[in-house]
């Protein structure tokens, strides 16, 4: 296999899977470090990644429509790269692709395309068996020729988001919870009194406890009903920082806890223990991959009550529904949960 001079990466989307997928880069990195690494990438996770050493980011806006797709073409225009790794099957992925020129264009396996991925790749990915999410990422690196040793994360910080982070926890506790309670769907968000709860348990236990997130307007209604059921007083900060702050924020905390959503894998990259609240998603597939161990397990008896199926007898990616589904997490199920990490993390 000739060593490649030029790789591009595409995966526009969402924070959680371009976490993931910085295991990957870094992996290509170390592997081939004479390589121009492009990453073709959605404009809130470019947010998140800039200022990664020996990768250009490459901004696809999907707020332009047809217009992301003419600048996209622009910005690579003149470019032939040796490969291009189609690392998300969404059709507006798979369109993006066409603004790419590459030799190889390596995708997904038959099992995992769909949206017509099939037609704008040349080669494809080993399948594996393995569910989650950046185990599948890192069939494209071994496509590559390089090896699946241990991944490694590589998300950039900077000086002024580590200041604006020492600044909320100064004088806080040595132990922090960092909780960020607000999936991207709300059907996926865990019930307030539950998240004040968990949080007053923490703080009983010597811990400062944080609430984070976006600025948006059912992010900032769940932390507010948070903090009037708890009886601790909580560092509320939801809406109040850049997505570079909050990774340099939960880079500092003892244990984090969060639903199905992207400060989860940001943990994970900071090497930040995660209980994670999944009722909607298998999390073998898309949970915390560092902690599995502390995942709070509600898909799997839903998707037997449900489908009669377990996760390995469904699809890859099998989606469940209903409001009431997270409900099946119970206050008592994660305080135990969080009691054995702290005593496990010697926290």
């Amino acid at each position: 296999m000739s060593v490649p001079r030029s790789i591009c990466l595409l995966r526009l989307s969402a924070i959680g899977d371009t976490c993931n997928a910085t295991a990957v880069v870094q992996s290509i990195r170390t592997h081939y470090p004479k390589a121009k690494i492009t990453w073709v990438i959605g404009k809130a996770e470019a947010a998140l990644m800039d200022g990664m050493a020996g990768v250009n980011l490459v901004v696809f806006d999907k707020k332009q429509g047809f217009a992301g797709y003419r600048n996209l073409r622009r910005q690579l225009k003149g470019e032939r790269f040796d490969v291009l790794m189609v690392m998300q099957v969404a059709l507006r992925a798979n369109l993006a692709s066409l603004c790419i020129s590459a030799k190889r264009r390596i995708g997904y396996d038959k099992a995992k395309s769909k949206e017509l991925h099939s037609l704008f790749i040349n080669e494809r990915i080993k399948p594996t068996d393995k569910p989650h999410v950046l185990d599948n990422f890192r069939q494209f690196q071994q496509a590559l020729g390089i090896p699946l040793d241990p991944p490694v994360w590589c998300i950039p910080t900077n000086a002024e988001s580590k200041a604006w982070a020492h600044a909320q926890i100064k004088g806080s506790s040595n132990k922090r919870l960092i909780i960020t309670p607000a999936a991207s769907d709300p059907e996926r968000n865990w019930l307030p009194e539950r998240y004040a709860a968990v949080a007053d348990h923490a703080a009983s236990q010597g811990f400062s406890v944080y609430l984070c997130g976006g600025p948006g307007e059912h992010e900032q209604a769940l932390a507010a009903s948070i903090q009037a059921h708890s009886k601790h007083p909580l560092y509320n900060l939801v809406g109040q920082s850049s997505l570079k702050q909050l990774f340099a924020l939960i880079s500092e905390a003892s244990v984090v806890l969060a639903p199905d959503s992207g400060p989860a894998h940001m943990a994970v990259a900071a090497g930040i223990p995660v209980i994670g609240l999944y009722a909607h998603s298998n999390p073998k597939r898309t949970g915390p991959y560092l902690w599995q161990n502390y995942v709070v397990d509600a898909y799997t008896p839903a998707l037997k009550q449900l489908r009669g199926e377990s996760p390995e007898q469904s699809r890859w990616g099998q989606r469940l529904k209903g409001k009431e589904l997270m409900q099946n997490i119970t206050t008592e199920q994660v305080i135990n949960m969080f009691d054995r990490c702290a005593q496990e993390r010697n926290l």
